[in-house]
């Protein structure tokens, strides 16, 4: 009987001890890219001027804007979609709790907006290097 309450009394200060070990893991030190497409549907042709902005931003508070955590910014020169991206962010500078997400909007050469993402695309950092997105379908705007 005394045996059994000392290892009950020793399991009940190391479960929490081990269960803390487990659930406190260091930020990654390498950087972490998110990286994706951007496209959109309608056939046509960009200007060449067209400006294209990528960004990935904290979502977190709804009640206030979002802070732009990685941008990625480039005029077409003639290029059409798909556009190929990447984002660097340091992961030890995110908040565990926070919600990211990215989006992708292109305007004219006037900054007129011909193009947006309209859907929430969340990243989760996960002690992953590489973040992949698959491909983020943008709606012309009117």
């Amino acid at each position: 009987m005394v045996r059994i309450t000392r290892v009950l009394a020793v399991s009940a200060i190391a479960a929490p001890l081990l269960a803390a070990c487990a659930t406190i893991m260091p930020p990654s030190e390498a950087p972490v890219s998110v990286t994706g497409n951007i496209t959109y549907r309608e056939r046509m042709a960009l200007p060449p001027t067209a400006q294209v902005e990528i960004q990935l931003a904290d979502v977190s508070l709804m009640d206030a804007p979002s802070k732009t955590i990685a941008q990625q910014s480039f005029t077409a020169d003639g290029r059409q979609v798909p556009f190929a991206f990447s984002l660097t962010v340091d992961e030890r500078k995110l908040d565990p709790r926070g919600r990211y997400s990215v989006s992708a909007r292109i305007t004219d050469a006037s900054g007129r907006l011909m193009f947006i993402t309209d859907t929430h695309n969340g990243v989760t950092f996960d002690g992953r290097p590489r973040i992949d997105m698959g491909t983020l379908v943008m709606v012309r705007t009117r």
